[in-house]
């Protein structure tokens, strides 16, 4: 049966913000306190989701997550009315409220890991939400990404979801940011391909120094395992220690892929000759690999304009479309190797360029914004069509953002009360409009 790679894409939350919270993110810590513009980035991730709905491709919505996220506050002990939680919160701990107001889940390639039914021994599509360990902010998140996940992926006919792996470092697991699925089509049991930053139970293993590996081998293990994946068609890897501690943080920094179709930085994995050779054995010799040496663009110039960051997408037409934000064509040595690259039949045809500054100065660029579902005919017709990127969500999703964001949002804005009114009034009318019923704490 044909299948399609569909791209889920996070919408922005009401509380999108720059609190530099994510250490090992360069961007994320460089942009710390400047004032962000929650209105501006949401239409930004809606302009890229109607362009490739435009083009033909399958483009979901994913709903954000409640923020502030009062529940959490009143598990670590401030007290009272919802303005006294807040009020007390930024009195008595500013980053902790800030963490609980962190629009992070906008980055859905850490919402999960997605296995097709090709390749899961139940023929379901499977989900697992990552728990994120590593990140206060972000820890607090796969719950309710499970609710909205099963409430977007419903049929228990075609989709199973799994309960996220134990929430310690041991298992730290950071979903599809570090996990990617080639096949020769996507109908056809594909090779997964696992990459983790380090080994939480020996640690005579490579690690890096400076920055957090917040992904473990084990983890890895444990989601193939519960997606039912078959040995032989897995591949683990470990991210190279010494591009982590250079602001590497997960493997969809550094690398992508798309079907039989690897591009990567040469310093991207430990072992590198190795990996490659695995994976070509693993596809049965149908593999390539774009390897972009050093000595064309550095890891720093790599990770300051996210040329690995970026979506590589097959067209109905047969070409192969990469989508990279305008930092790639405002960096001389990236955008010189890519227009050579393109004009060169490499095997990426097209270049795509958008503006997703807001998300970009946070530490997330187009392949972070996005969760790829491989679905065949059934499943693409079993999923909540709501959440289905057309010409009238794209126009009524505007419309919402306008009515209910603001253009302009500092760390001292979030212990509004009205902020939380806002956000909670936003979020209420988005399950209505995703017909996702009621996914939230407060709806509760």
């Amino acid at each position: 049966m044909k299948a399609f790679e569909a791209n889920f894409d996070g919408l922005v939350g009401p509380t999108h913000n720059y609190a530099g919270l994510s250490f090992g993110n360069v961007a994320s810590e460089q942009h710390k306190a400047a004032v962000s513009n929650p209105r501006l980035a949401a239409k930004q991730g809606l302009e890229k989701m109607k362009a490739l709905h435009d083009m033909g491709l399958v483009q979901g919505v994913l709903a954000p997550q409640e923020r502030p996220d009062i529940a959490t506050l009143r598990q670590l002990g401030f007290g009272g009315n919802d303005a006294d939680v807040l009020a007390s919160a930024a009195r008595q701990a500013p980053r902790v409220l800030a963490a609980c107001c962190s629009a992070s889940s906008m980055w859905t390639a850490n919402a999960a890991t997605v296995s097709p039914s090709a390749d899961t021994a139940d023929g379901k599509v499977h989900f697992t939400p990552a728990n994120l360990t590593n990140k206060f902010h972000r820890s607090i998140e796969h719950e309710v990404t499970g609710r909205i996940l099963q409430a977007t992926f419903a049929d228990k006919d075609h989709f199973q979801h799994h309960n996220a792996l134990p929430g310690v470092e041991h298992f730290g697991d950071e979903g599809a940011a570090n996990h990617t699925r080639f096949c020769a089509e996507y109908g056809d049991r594909g090779v997964e391909f696992f990459v983790y930053g380090r080994y939480a139970f020996d640690s005579s293993k490579p690690a890096p120094q400076h920055y957090p590996a917040r992904h473990t081998f084990e983890a890895s293990e444990a989601v193939a395992r519960k997606h039912m994946l078959d040995a032989g068609h897995v591949v683990y890897a470990q991210q190279n220690p010494d591009v982590i501690d250079q602001g590497v943080f997960h493997n969809d920094v550094i690398a992508v892929g798309n079907r039989n179709l690897m591009f990567c930085h040469e310093q991207a994995f430990l072992n590198q000759s190795t990996v490659k050779q695995q994976l070509t054995d693993a596809m049965n010799g149908n593999f390539r690999v774009i390897e972009v040496p050093t000595a064309q663009v550095s890891v720093q110039d790599a990770v300051s304009s996210y040329l690995f960051n970026s979506q590589l997408l097959s067209l109905s037409d047969g070409r192969t479309l990469l989508v990279i934000p305008n930092e790639c064509e405002q960096n001389p040595a990236v955008w010189n190797y890519l227009t050579e690259l393109r004009d060169s039949n490499s095997g990426i045809d097209e270049l795509k360029v958008f503006d997703l500054k807001q998300s970009m100065s946070n530490g997330g660029g187009p392949a972070c914004l996005r969760l790829r579902v491989v679905m065949n005919e059934t499943e693409l017709n079993a999923f909540n069509q709501s959440t289905r990127m057309s010409d009238q969500l794209f126009n009524t999703l505007n419309r919402w953002v306008d009515k209910h964001y603001r253009d302009a949002l500092t760390e001292a804005d979030l212990a509004d009360p009205q902020l939380l009114i806002e956000s909670r009034t936003a979020l209420d009318e988005l399950t209505q409009i995703l017909k996702l019923g009621s996914v939230y704490p407060f709806q509760r």
